[in-house]
């Protein structure tokens, strides 16, 4: 018997500033899961007992999330034998997270499964899981001599690769704030939204989205990885990316509840989506954030369909020169890649992006009456999740 696996809700926090003072910057990232957890429970009315699993998405797993996943299911009353497992497939970890749940249910090993995932930037600073963020080991020194780059310079290498000048950057910087603003004025963001309290008040918006960026504010900004020491080992550097031009550090969770179809009827749930095809492969580590490229071209052809058939594409705004490099290779109307903004104005908590990205494709496909969507996001070490999935 084939077993078919459906999402049949998806929901998130809104995306607070990932410092000090931000709106999620009080919330224990434990507390931040469970409060999405219980709602998505609660919005169903479906027992947390059926859960078989929950897989969560979380890069750095130390400190307050270093058992994030488990806690989190207990924090938000499960029951005791409801388990959970944490995912690290770096800026993919709750996409990767979504692909193990589906799977599993198309394996026989699961029927109800919550996949998700979190990041508190602001309490758990990124790359604070690790001694040393340039340590790779000496076998990956001695192949990629004299060593890898950070994601900030291999930013600049895409964007030298594909002859992306700093007004492009900036331009396309600018359009994801106009539209992740234009979506929140609509109240189109507010059905995948759910609130979340601190401190006494609650966070039920996106604070990150800033309405009022144009092409010549971010202009003003100085790139953020110029090094001089790097132009003799990569003399077609020309410092274009900026803090503006970046996704934003911030606080965040979402989950999708994912079921075998025969079990959401049984429940008399209704599906919202299918899974069409998945992908995940590695390109070159260096260049690290070009493999959304390879990605989609072999998820497309996993479901014997052509861009052409997709209504929705995201894919992660980790810098803009990631989705302007993606559309030189795979050639879209840009109107319907991000059309509601992304990280750049929504921010990348990194283990939350997957799943948040997901959410927020479900819900517009939903309402701007599209049929397939289709998810990439580049991946530290130069990897790639890519997901199609059918709005039912």
């Amino acid at each position: 018997m084939t077993r078919s696996a459906v999402i049949v809700d998806a929901i998130r926090s809104p995306m607070g500033k990932g410092k000090a003072g931000g709106g999620l910057s009080a919330v224990h990232p434990v507390e931040l899961l469970a409060t999405v957890l219980q709602a998505l429970v609660r919005r169903n009315a479906i027992d947390p007992a059926i859960i078989d699993d929950v897989i969560v998405g979380c890069v750095t797993q130390a400190s307050e999330q270093s058992s994030v996943g488990r806690m989190s299911v207990l924090s938000a009353g499960f029951p005791n034998h409801v388990p959970a497992t944490m995912i690290d497939r770096k800026c993919g970890s709750s996409q990767q997270a979504i692909h193990f749940a589906a799977q599993g249910i198309a394996a026989g090993a699961y029927d109800v499964v919550i996949a998700g995932g979190v990041e508190s930037m602001s309490r758990v600073p990124m790359g604070s899981n690790r001694m040393r963020m340039d340590d790779h080991g000496p076998g990956v020194r001695a192949r990629f001599s004299p060593g890898l780059v950070s994601q900030g310079i291999a930013a600049e290498l895409v964007a030298a690769r594909y002859g992306l000048s700093r007004d492009e950057l900036d331009a396309y910087a600018a359009r994801s704030h106009q539209r992740a603003a234009s979506t929140r004025a609509s109240g189109r963001f507010t059905s995948e939204i759910i609130p979340v309290e601190s401190n006494g008040t609650s966070l039920s918006q996106d604070e990150s989205i800033r309405a009022s960026t144009t092409v010549e504010g971010l202009a003003d900004l100085k790139p953020a990885f110029e090094d001089a020491a790097l132009l003799e080992r990569f003399p077609e550097l020309r410092w274009s990316v900026t803090a503006g031009n970046s996704s934003q550090i911030t606080d965040g969770a979402a989950a999708l509840l994912i079921m075998e179809e025969e079990m959401a009827a049984t429940l008399n749930l209704r599906p919202r989506a299918r899974f069409v095809a998945f992908d995940v492969i590695a390109d070159d580590p260096v260049m690290m954030l070009t493999a959304p490229i390879p990605a989609t071209r072999r998820v497309l052809a996993k479901a014997g369909m052509t861009r052409n058939k997709i209504d929705h594409f995201e894919v992660n705004e980790a810098f803009a020169s990631v989705p302007l490099a993606w559309n030189r290779e795979i050639d879209v109307d840009p109107v319907r890649v991000n059309p509601r903004g992304g990280a750049i104005a929504l921010g990348h908590p990194l283990g939350c992006s997957g799943a948040r990205l997901m959410t927020t494709m479900l819900n517009a496909l939903e309402q701007d009456n599209g049929r397939f969507g289709l998810q990439t996001m580049c991946e530290a070490g130069g990897m790639a999740n890519a997901t199609i999935i059918e709005r039912l």
